[in-house]
């Protein structure tokens, strides 16, 4: 398929009657659609850089390379965050943004604040205390797959049943539902229910929020899930066609630390993340290796993906026709 065709196909997931349909594989190969992404999409995004955990003291950074084009974000001396090119390279400076924590870039110098638009999710997790939370362990990992692979694969929880069955699938229902709500282009909220409430927590949560995995997905790659008295997050940068970096981590509020073993608790939370990544990455790299087959096509979407059409519409408005 040309990019047009693409391009077109895209925007007709923004129509009344958008089909309950995957991209075509095409969409996951295609060269010229990637140059496209390359400029469109993470060259105008907001992108999940990492938390303030790791950038406290003077002189702390974090590199990532979206899209091979590497920016360094530096925690000045004067306690201000800033962004230069890691290459050395001439370009406008990249957009930086601090919100509950969570550091993110944008290439666009010019770039609307991302922070209005996670108004109303800042309100809903008020009670989880973002801005108090702190790190307890975080990965980085390189999957080999194009990058909305792994992205559509976090706005559903249905694959759970397939490729979480020893881990995420026990705390979910089986094919559990999923309320989505667009905020707006760049966020959108997915509501997840546990199989059983989750025991009482150190933070003051309510027993909808005790029931209920929160998740925030900030368009195009970034994503945070609010449980109990922890935070995952993860940010998926595109490196080229059909490899991302996963880079992530867990954070727990200090009042659900009191009296445990922190190195413990760490290697805990470090093996659990290893292993649901290991399941996640060995699927959606399976995925990869169909998309390239002549013989794939497009599947049908379960009524219980409305996440993954959320995501598409994004894409689409990102990657407008003409």
């Amino acid at each position: 398929m040309t990019l047009t065709e693409l391009v077109a196909e895209l925007g007709r997931y923004l129509d009344e009657d958008a089909p309950r349909l995957s991209l075509s594989p095409a969409a996951f190969t295609s060269p010229e659609l990637w140059a496209a992404e390359r400029e469109r999409v993470f060259g105008r995004s907001w992108l999940l850089a990492g938390h303030v955990g790791d950038l406290a003291e003077a002189g702390a950074s974090v590199t990532l390379a979206p899209a091979g084009r590497p920016v360094t974000v530096t925690r000045e001396e004067d306690g201000v965050l800033r962004t230069r090119s890691a290459t050395g390279a001439r370009r406008p400076p990249t957009s930086v943004e601090e919100w509950q924590g969570f550091v993110f870039v944008n290439a666009d110098p010019d770039a609307e604040p991302l922070a209005p638009h996670l108004g109303r999710i800042g309100e809903e997790l008020a009670a989880y205390r973002l801005t108090e939370m702190t790190p307890v362990t975080g990965f980085t990992e390189v999957w080999r797959c194009n990058w909305k692979i792994a992205v559509q694969n976090a706005h559903e929880n249905y694959h759970a049943m397939g490729l979480h069955p020893t881990t995420v699938a026990l705390i979910t229902p089986p094919g559990g539902a999923m309320e989505v709500r667009t905020e707006s282009r760049w966020v959108t909220r997915l509501l997840s229910p546990f199989r059983e409430p989750l025991a009482d927590t150190a933070l003051p949560l309510s027993a909808d929020q005790r029931a209920t995995m929160y998740n925030c997905a900030v368009f195009p790659s970034a994503s945070l899930a609010a449980f109990g008295d922890s935070v995952v997050w993860i940010s998926m940068i595109p490196l080229a066609i059909d490899r991302i970096e996963v880079r992530g981590g867990v954070l727990t509020h200090p009042a659900a630390l009191g009296g445990q073993d922190l190195d413990a608790l760490r290697e805990e939370n470090a093996r659990s993340a290893a292993v649901v990544n290991r399941e996640d990455r060995l699927g959606m790299e399976a995925v990869q290796r169909v998309a390239g087959s002549r013989f794939a096509e497009r599947g049908h979407l379960s009524p219980k993906e409305p996440g993954v059409l959320a995501f598409y519409r994004s894409l689409a408005r990102a990657l407008p026709a003409g």
